[in-house]
């Protein structure tokens, strides 16, 4: 489990593909950046944009995870070397400070609009339609692992299928903390929808034809 509290931004060194052929994953080399690794052992979770990953190699500074092809095509920004948000596992001992998050990446989102808007920023996505249903006003969502609130959502029936696009409002602290500067309109992100949510979803569906 996770908090969705940036703990530090990383950089992808190297991808190396895994023997098995076009359906094999990849092996990523990550430099850790301010990421304390020191607690880290072979085979903890670490955050990576918002996809939980098994480290299976470290050093004092650096660290390996192997990426399947099922979570290269479920995610983004697992597939080429860059700065990727960075989040070690929680233990029952740390605050809080976000949500908990599971590292799960329910679907592929696509930034709308992002601009400043006084000393803040509007981050608006555009959500698969399926994910609707868990996007709510002061609701909580994942992007790229970071754990935010929405403050707007409404469902859309664009040209190419009906969708869900919320708004984010991002302090200046989130900016410089988290990959998050670097989205444009068209960037591609992973969301994780609300753990609660999800549970709240299949116990309301369970029993009806």
């Amino acid at each position: 489990m996770f908090t969705g509290i940036v703990a530090a931004v990383g950089k992808i060194s190297s991808v190396q593909a895994l023997e098995g052929g076009l359906e094999a994953g990849v092996r990523l080399d990550i430099d850790a950046g301010g990421l304390p690794l020191a607690d880290v052992a072979l085979g903890d979770s670490i955050a990576i944009n918002g996809a939980c990953m098994t480290v299976v190699a470290k050093t004092d500074a650096a660290f390996s995870v192997d990426v399947s092809r099922e979570s290269l095509n479920c995610t983004v920004g697992l597939d080429a070397p860059g700065e990727v948000n960075l989040e070690k596992a929680l233990t029952l001992a740390e605050r809080l400070g976000g949500h908990l998050v599971s590292g799960h990446v329910d679907g592929l989102g696509q930034v709308h609009r992002f601009e400043a808007v006084g000393e803040s920023w509007e981050l608006v996505i555009d959500a698969p339609h399926d994910l609707a249903k868990f996007l709510a006003f002061k609701g909580s969502v994942v992007i790229n692992g970071v754990s935010l609130t929405v403050n707007r959502v409404e469902d859309l029936d664009a040209a190419s299928g009906k969708l869900c696009r919320f708004s984010i409002n991002l302090i200046p602290h989130t900016i410089s903390a988290t990959t998050l500067k670097h989205l444009r309109a068209g960037s591609k992100v992973n969301l994780e929808i609300d753990l609660i949510a999800r549970y709240v979803e299949r116990m309301l569906s369970v029993g009806k034809a």
